[in-house]
């Protein structure tokens, strides 16, 4: 409930109002919906008619200025009167069943109801920051239907597939019998990592799918080159090309994907095949409209990669002159007199051919009546297209992170640079309608990776390496009057806080005695800074002291010393508890966890650390609710009108108060994660406790996989076997197949609107699919800096088309939790 709800009232009390607007009606609840997300949506995604494509918005739920709704009347809302029932709306616009019951008025006009029975739609009310009406009566929850539709889907990075065709890589045409096996065993949903181009480095480090090198152009590792000239009308794959492929699918069908194997060689057929023939396809009317949709940016991303190219770095503020686009420097690049005009033009092609092929997946996909789930990173890489082109948009000198939470207890430092939503609000967001009209062209739902970033975003100075020193922003900062007020002023104070806090014995407890006089000359100067030791300029960088590394074959015992030594520097630069901002020294933040530094605990005055203390978990936990839910109603509503693909957003980690709420208001879809507990004091999320809006899943691609969880840590998975699944005797020590059954059961038979299982996790329901070790089916490792994306499936995804037995166990699971009906079932039906 929001904001002061009026009190019990007699039955004939029956009109209140919600923000500016008075509402009358008779029976039931009121309550705010919002139509442009909400769970009606998903329904009509998956399980509405097969002619409807799914994740169109209901025809019949029209859409106004506003972000809500109103359902039902008002028996329990006080402060109201009495009024009769209206003459139904048109024929049109009522449902089966329907009649009026509630009459919804503003100071200008009678909004009666459509679409479903007493909904109607709601304009904001108050200024347009304020977002959602600042009154919800009796929220009971956003549909009211006798039965909520609940569906259940499958994830599968892209690279990570593999079929009879792909080379190297998972590519989009695998997805189409993906799409089939999904459907076929009751699944309405197929769920992918991003997709977008991450060539920065032109090496391995580009495996990371969330390093975006361009917000529109797609990978091109994901080119079916079997499928590039299907365009062309008469043409055909020369042979000799035909036999390359085949040959190079071959060479690449590898336990896992070696990236820069198959990037050389996808490069190398691309341009065979465009010089051969595909240059044919720039003269079709298909490639034409295309163009003149994307020109916008694909001219861009051609100049970028060709600059990239010739000066061996993606760093476009080391290009000169270049470093500056102009509309002159990009009508210059890929001028048609230029020698390089080929290479500008083949680069159009695969994008062609990577847009044609994913559309292609799509459009199956919807006629299969399964949702195509997407991915919307939170960020885009430094060294990118988009901010190349508009740097204003971004804090360029800033990285964007998350704080110490689950994934790291170091706090992560993804590498981004955080956004300027002053700047991006002056368009009203044009940079990010035109990013999620875009990725509406191929996806009917997408993910929004890390969406407490449009809450507030942790933002890390650019020095830095790991996540520990960032803060907040916006945020409210922690001042010198702040301070004062709490008894903490004087020469040096400032200075004690927020310096890193270095003694002789701290040196020696982390580096021994021996070493610590090594450390201490080489990297500190003595007699100064607040413990004594201050560090050497060159060296105060977290940055600096990461990348201190040892000589190639250097003897073992130096290797120990010298990550003991970048280990023990790394916990002393961060010995501190406040930082300060680097653009103003005046405003400081809390260090997260300052309570646990050694800095903190040897602060002589007890009232200094209880009033760090506060301050900490004030900034942390308090003070910030209404800034950040001002900050989510500006960014969120923007995000979510540039389509009409269904929202789901990754909420996990180290959630604000503010945005449960704000989800709810927006009728955004959570996600809820077994081994990630959303409430204090309990170890794992009971999936029956679920809301309807949440996606439920067992592990996702940041943690490992349900075996490889279930069977590293055995204490742990007695506490599990025996709490979460009732288990009795002794827990099996493997996750085998009756374990997975059991997690997935209990995923299924949750209240979540949605069901997603990881490839891995269906793997583990049949033990011939579970011989893989379960440590070589991990995604990620968020503690890994530069991790290698390079996980691929060990079957072909024909194969588990033509599995019955697998096909079957899921149709019971889905049947029995009432995620899939029969008559979605059309094989298992006839057998019936």
């Amino acid at each position: 409930m929001n904001g002061a709800a009026p009190g019990r009232a007699s039955a004939s009390a029956l009109t209140t109002q919600i923000g500016n607007l008075n509402v009358t009606a008779r029976n039931g609840p009121v309550c705010y919906t919002p139509p442009v997300n909400s769970p009606s949506r998903a329904a009509a995604a998956a399980a509405g008619s097969p002619g409807q494509a799914p994740g169109a918005a209901p025809a019949a739920v029209p859409q106004a200025d506003g972000l809500g709704g109103v359902l039902g009347g008002v028996a329990a809302v006080g402060n109201a009167q009495y009024v009769a029932a209206m003459p139904p709306p048109p024929p049109q616009q009522q449902q089966p069943g329907s009649g009026i019951s509630a009459i919804f008025r503003n100071a200008t006009s009678t909004l009666l109801e459509v679409g479903e029975p007493r909904v109607c739609s709601l304009p904001l009310a108050g200024a347009a920051s304020m977002g959602a009406p600042a009154v919800v009566v009796r929220h009971d929850g956003f549909v009211r239907r006798d039965r909520l539709w609940r569906g259940a889907g499958l994830a599968l990075p892209v690279f990570a597939a593999r079929t009879r065709h792909s080379v190297g890589v998972g590519e989009f045409l695998d997805l189409i019998p993906l799409v089939d096996f999904a459907s076929a065993s009751g699944m309405r949903m197929v769920q992918v990592l991003p997709v977008n181009d991450t060539c920065v480095y032109n090496m391995w480090w580009d495996s990371y799918p969330y390093s975006t090198l361009s917000v529109h152009a797609l990978h091109p590792q994901y080119l079916a080159l079997r499928a590039t000239v299907d365009d062309i009308e008469g043409a055909s794959m020369p042979p000799d090309i035909s036999a390359e492929i085949e040959n190079a699918r071959v060479q690449l069908d590898g336990p896992d994907v070696d990236y820069e194997g198959t990037m050389a060689t996808k490069k190398r057929l691309c341009r065979k095949i465009f010089d051969a023939v595909g240059h044919k396809t720039l003269q079709t009317q298909a490639y034409k409209d295309w163009f003149a949709a994307s020109e916008h940016w694909v001219v861009p991303y051609a100049a970028f990669s060709f600059l990239r190219d010739l000066f061996g770095t993606a760093e476009h503020w080391r290009w000169g002159v270049m470093a500056k686009p102009s509309q002159q420097l990009l009508q210059d690049l890929t001028s048609p007199d230029k020698e390089w005009h080929s290479s500008i033009l083949c680069c159009y092609w695969v994008q062609y051919q990577l847009h044609r092929q994913l559309r292609q997946v799509s459009e199956y996909a919807a006629s299969k009546r399964v949702v195509l789930k997407g991915d919307l990173p939170i960020g885009v890489d430094k060294r990118s297209v988009d901010t190349w082109m508009e740097p204003h948009l971004f804090r360029m000198d800033k990285s964007t992170g998350s704080p110490p939470d689950f994934f790291d207890p170091n706090g992560q430092n993804w590498g981004f640079p955080t956004y300027n939503w002053e700047a991006m609000a002056e368009d009203d967001y044009l940079w990010w309608r035109r990013r999620l009209g875009h990725l509406s062209q191929y996806f009917h739902a997408y993910r929004i990776d890390h969406i407490l970033g449009f809450c507030r975003i942790w933002e890390i100075p650019g020095d830095c390496a790991t996540g520990m020193l960032g803060y907040f922003r916006p945020s409210i900062p922690i001042t010198a009057k702040d301070l004062e007020v709490r008894g903490m002023s004087g020469p040096g104070v400032l200075e004690r806080l927020t310096e890193p806090y270095v003694t002789k014995a701290l040196l020696k407890k982390l580096f021994g005695p021996e070493l610590a006089l090594e450390v201490s000359a080489r990297y500190f100067i003595e007699g100064e800074g607040p413990g004594g030791y201050r560090f050497r300029p060159e060296y105060y960088s977290e940055k600096v002291l990461w990348e201190l590394k040892e000589r190639p074959g250097s003897p073992d015992w130096l290797v120990e010393e010298i990550a003991k030594t970048r280990k023990g520097l790394l916990t002393l630069r961060q010995n501190l508890i406040l930082v300060r901002d680097p653009e103003d020294p005046q405003r400081l933040y809390p260090r997260f966890g300052l309570m646990g530094t050694s800095s903190y605990k040897e602060l002589p005055d007890a009232g200094w650390r209880s009033a760090l203390s506060q301050l900490h978990d004030d900034y942390f936990y308090k003070r910030h609710d209404a800034l950040w839910r001002s900050h989510a109603l500006k960014t969120l509503p923007a995000i979510m009108a540039a389509s009409d693909m269904l929202i789901c957003g990754e909420d996990l980690g180290f959630v604000p108060n503010c945005l449960p709420p704000v989800m709810q208001e927006l009728g955004l879809i959570g996600l809820r994660i077994q081994r990630m507990p959303t409430g204090p004091c309990i170890e794992f999320n009971n999936p029956a406790t679920y809301s309807y809006l949440s996606v439920a899943s067992p592990s996702c691609h940041d943690v490992s996989p349900l075996r490889q969880w279930y069977e590293e840590d055995p204490e742990r998975r007695e506490r599990f076997y025996y709490t979460m699944l009732g288990g009795g005797g002794t827990p099996p020590t493997s996750a085998c197949p009756e374990v997975a059954r059991l997690v997935v059961q209990q995923h299924f038979n949750c209240p979540s609107v949605w069901c997603i299982l990881p490839i891995q996790d269906v793997f583990a329901l049949m033990p011939r699919y579970s011989q893989r070790p379960a440590k070589e089916e991990v995604i990620n490792n968020p503690t890994v800096t530069k991790h290698y994306w390079r996980y691929r499936i060990h079957v072909n995804i024909e194969d588990l088309c033509e599995d019955e037995q697998l096909i079957s166990l899921l149709q019971d699971l889905l049947l029995l939790s009432d995620r899939a009906k029969l008559q979605d079932l059309p094989a298992l039906a006839a057998t019936g």
